[in-house]
């Protein structure tokens, strides 16, 4: 290769090295680029945040316990947006459920304690503690098919018709007699002379009766937007 043929492939090289960092260069970000993203989401988020622990503490004004409402559903803030009064009961009966899962657990842990305890338990405590199993036993299952049931109020849209009051009412009963279920187990129990172990009992059950009653409001709220509007719909 001649020697200007050498210089000139030499200097295409530099061209090309010297283009290609440029290049590069010019993607980088200035320095505090990346932290006012950072910023301006963590802003974002807390924005989100602060309307929807209002809008929950406005809507648990409704219910019979609202504090209680606005501890338990406030976490969800923290995770995602509610973004209207379906969602919110969504929310709510999914942590009635939870209650009640987590009370069953409890209870059936007792039983198990009480049976190890004593090689054939009638005693009256342990009755009265295997009645209670069976109602938040039947609330778990009335709570569940609760959710299924709001979940197809949900998919038939905003059409008001008969199937979706229908399917409404359905969610109604169900929670109203997983309400009363809990309520029993509550009763079941006396409020004075119980162990610690009955107590304990006795205020997960309570528990569960209050955040469901509080779902059983919050409910309510979502579901008078389509009893008005069928009522709406029928006036001549």
């Amino acid at each position: 290769m001649s020697h200007k043929k050498k210089m000139v492939s030499q200097n295409l090289t530099i061209i090309i090295i010297f283009l290609s960092n440029f290049s590069s260069l010019a993607h980088i970000e200035p320095a505090g680029h990346n932290s006012q993203i950072t910023q301006t989401k963590n802003e974002t988020q807390t924005q989100t945040r602060t309307k929807t622990v209002a809008y929950i503490e406005s809507s648990c004004q409704e219910t019979r316990y609202p504090d209680l409402c606005i501890r338990s559903l406030s976490t969800f803030a923290k995770y995602s947006t509610i973004d209207g009064p379906d969602h919110l009961a969504h929310i709510a009966l999914s942590v009635s459920l939870t209650k009640a899962l987590q009370t069953r657990g409890y209870l059936l842990k007792v039983v198990k304690q009480l049976e190890d305890e004593i090689n054939n338990p009638s005693g009256h405590v342990y009755l009265t503690i295997q009645d209670c199993v069976q109602q938040i036993n039947d609330s778990v299952d009335q709570l569940s098919q609760a959710i299924k049931e709001l979940r197809r109020v949900n998919n038939l849209g905003k059409n008001i018709n008969d199937k979706i009051l229908w399917h409404i009412s359905n969610v109604e009963t169900w929670v109203s007699t997983a309400l009363t279920d809990a309520s029993y187990c509550v009763q079941s129990f006396p409020g004075y002379r119980m162990s610690k172990r009955t107590a304990t009992i006795k205020v997960k059950a309570q528990n569960v009766a209050e955040v469901t009653s509080n779902g059983l409001a919050l409910f309510h709220r979502y579901a008078v937007k389509y009893r008005e509007a069928a009522r709406s719909a029928k006036k001549p």
